[in-house]
């Protein structure tokens, strides 16, 4: 077998070809899973809800930040698939001296795209990682030919207790600006907490309310539309700004719903 190289530019030496695959990341596995390897993996993570036949079926390994890591030495894997955000890296480390382990770091859809890429070769489903992406690249172009509006001012909220919202070096951020909405902390880093008195002095148009990693419900709308008068707000689908797998074949068609509704409002 070939040496692989990571996202990281880690080299991954693989005896064979990998049969017993654990993936610690839910959008990475909705992609082995629509890549046809239902057979090879065979450990997920107790947040990899997608497909659902699999989070019914699956060995479920820990969380992506706590780790069974016995169990997952247990199931005797050949690969695990991880990604340098969702997963500790203490944990990947401990992992890495046993089993080989790739690792994606994906910031933006370039990165997503040549994760998808990279995964297939590593799985020997390339012809299938190749229409994956074909099919994601003929759907954002699409939508980028539709015309793109003037960009509304944005903030994205993923936490409350403190309220967290998403930074300029964020996956959800590029995904907002392939929406055509504007991140007004697009300047800060990661996820920085804001408080109301701030969103108030940032001038926003819209504040998107993410179904994932807190779970915003239509109360927290009523909350924040009470303090916020002037700014449209609005709960969203979490997977489609930040899941990066085969997911994102369908993330343009959200954003042009979710315009329109801007629009209409």
């Amino acid at each position: 077998m070939p040496a692989f190289k990571d996202q990281l530019g880690r080299i991954i030496n693989l005896e064979i070809q990998p049969s017993r695959i654990i993936s610690l990341v839910p959008s990475q596995t909705e992609l082995l899973y629509a890549l046809g390897l239902d057979d090879e993996v065979i450990g997920i993570t107790k947040f990899c809800i997608h497909p659902t036949g699999w989070f019914r079926s699956k060995t479920r390994v820990g969380g992506t930040k706590k780790l069974n890591i016995e169990k997952i030495q247990s199931l005797n894997p050949d690969l695990i698939i991880a990604n340098k955000e969702e997963n500790l890296q203490s944990e990947i480390e401990l992992l890495s001296k046993y089993i080989p382990v790739w690792i994606s770091d994906i910031c933006n859809l370039t990165d997503a795209v040549q994760m998808i890429s990279q995964v297939g070769v590593l799985v020997d489903k390339q012809e299938k990682a190749m229409g994956i992406i074909k099919n994601i690249q003929f759907e954002f172009e699409h939508f980028r030919n539709q015309g793109m509006p003037t960009a509304v001012r944005t903030c994205y909220l993923i936490w409350k207790d403190p309220y967290m919202t998403a930074g300029g070096d964020t996956f959800i951020n590029d995904m907002l600006e392939h929406a055509g909405l504007e991140n007004v902390y697009k300047s800060k880093n990661r996820y920085p907490e804001i408080t109301v008195t701030k969103l108030k002095n940032m001038n926003i148009q819209l504040l998107l309310l993410s179904s994932e990693p807190y779970p915003f419900k239509e109360k927290h709308v009523a909350e924040l539309q009470h303090a916020l008068r002037d700014t449209k707000i609005m709960l969203c689908d979490g997977e489609v700004f930040s899941w990066y797998g085969s997911r994102l074949a369908y993330a343009p068609q959200y954003f042009k719903r979710l315009r329109d509704e801007i629009a209409i409002s």
